[in-house]
């Protein structure tokens, strides 16, 4: 059976920097995978990013990049384009971290067989909890390149019954007292 994960690497409180972990939690909230399956938000980690990632057969990841790309472009990228430095992550707490961590990895031995980067163009990452509307819009278009990737692995998802929208914690009003 093969270990998959799939991650959302952003902080939420940096407007489209939280990317990853909306979109992890959309694609939790519409399919159902089997147990081969984890769906994780993993916030903005640094080099412990290799502890999430150790032992798995294929990671997908999902974050906002840089480029010159307009803002809610999807770009996708393969494990030799990452290491090649043809991935410009937004600088942040985390940009290092993937490029670093799949070298270590690939040095070890250890890194998984398949990593995709599934990357949104930012338009903002100003202090705040709201995606930019370009960047929300491409939501939907995150969600079917994970899709086509599982596919592609020959793993398995199915559409829920019926799925609600995620409630995000950080996109919710604090209440006045």
């Amino acid at each position: 059976m093969k270990r998959i994960l799939i991650a959302g690497i952003g902080n939420v409180l940096l407007r489209d920097d939280g990317f990853g972990p909306c979109v992890v939690r959309m694609l939790a909230a519409r399919y159902r995978f089997g147990s081969d399956v984890e769906v994780a938000d993993l916030g903005t980690p640094g080099l412990d990013l290799i502890d999430y990632l150790i032992g798995r057969d294929s990671v997908i990841l999902i974050d906002s990049v840089k480029s010159g790309q307009r803002p809610g472009t999807i770009l996708s990228y393969r494990m030799a384009e990452i290491l090649r430095g043809q991935v410009a992550p937004r600088m942040g707490p985390h940009a290092p971290a993937l490029t670093e961590t799949l070298l270590m990895m690939e040095l070890l031995g250890s890194a998984p067989a398949d990593i995709l980067l599934v990357g949104v163009v930012g338009e903002s990452y100003e202090l705040g909890c709201s995606l930019s509307e370009p960047v929300r819009m491409s939501v939907d278009s995150a969600l079917d390149a994970i899709v086509c990737e599982l596919a592609r692995l020959g793993v398995r998802c199915a559409l829920k019954q019926s799925c609600m929208e995620p409630e995000n914690w950080w996109t919710k009003p604090l209440p006045v007292q």
